[in-house]
């Protein structure tokens, strides 16, 4: 009688979840205002721009429409950040005497509706600042430069804002469920073995991912990983590659790219082949979009 050893199987490497992405679609954050705000604030939603507002001290009751996503008032007490990844209008109501201290800028996630994290994320996120790991560093720095005018400092705070909002989306996918993240592409890649799967599609886009490549890429069955993918993201993974392809495709034509280079970069055999894939999800051609992008 032969004795098996069961080997525990090996848990999947580490990668790097978001390079590639903000690679593909950049963030860019610009400063708009710092210090006390007394009263009452509104803060229009235009297309493209979201919102990132640190309150270093105070109080502040923020109201949003109804049917927004966002809750219609919220009371915050504590030092917090508040990030809107998508256009939204809101108000701030400070106390007159309150001294209510912040700091906010615009955030552009590039590609816009497009954009994959902004759609994956929460119409709003509220955190207080101590409960995310690692700002510390990087909100000392951009309250220094923000506290007094020195050569440059517009420049570095919009760099700092834009390094405290990456480390913002890393704690999001580290934390899907503290940060209200809906089913989408921060649940799928706090999974490790999705993470996986999805971290090389966003790598390579033009490479041929099939069902099984894909199920081997995550170290799953492809039962196991079309289920689980389908539960966790929200689609099957030939949608969503689908969707990543098609919002790369936008963001190129959009920057004047001509439609054959674009197809052949992302595995579609011919521009007439991007073009049917296009339309299929967005309605339109490819140079119907771009005309209307511009």
């Amino acid at each position: 009688m032969t004795t098996r050893t069961l080997v525990p199987a090996a848990p999947p490497p580490i990668v790097d979840r978001l390079s590639a992405l903000l690679d593909r679609f950049r963030v860019r954050a610009g400063l708009f205002h710092q210090g006390p705000l007394c009263g009452v604030s509104h803060f229009d939603a235009h297309p493209g721009r979201g919102f990132l507002h640190l309150l270093r001290r105070g109080s502040l009751e923020v109201q949003h429409q109804g049917g927004s996503g966002a809750p219609v008032r919220l009371a915050i007490t504590q030092p917090s950040l508040l990030f809107y990844p998508r256009p939204l209008w809101h108000q701030f109501h400070n106390p007159p005497r309150d001294d209510s201290d912040f700091a906010c800028a615009t955030v552009e996630l590039e590609g816009g509706e497009r954009n994959p994290l902004a759609r994956a994320l929460p119409a709003l996120v509220v955190l207080p600042l101590s409960q995310v790991s690692g700002l510390e560093g990087a909100l000392t720095l951009l309250f220094a430069e923000t506290d007094r005018l020195r050569c440059g400092s517009r420049l570095l705070a919009d760099r700092l804002f834009e390094v405290v909002l990456i480390q913002l989306l890393r704690w999001l996918i580290d934390h899907p469920a503290e940060a209200g993240a809906p089913v989408g592409l921060l649940a799928g890649l706090a999974h490790p073995r999705l993470a996986q799967a999805l971290v090389a599609m966003h790598e390579a886009p033009g490479a041929q991912w099939s069902l099984e490549r894909l199920a081997q890429t995550a170290g799953m069955s492809r039962t196991a990983f079309a289920n689980t993918f389908r539960d966790r993201v929200g689609q099957t993974p030939a949608a969503y590659l689908a969707d990543w392809r098609i919002g790369l495709a936008a963001a190129e034509l959009r920057n004047g790219r001509d439609q054959k280079s674009v197809a052949g970069e992302l595995g579609y055999g011919s521009a007439s082949a991007l073009s049917r894939a296009f339309k299929q999800r967005l309605g339109c051609s490819p140079a119907a979009w771009a005309r209307n992008a511009t």
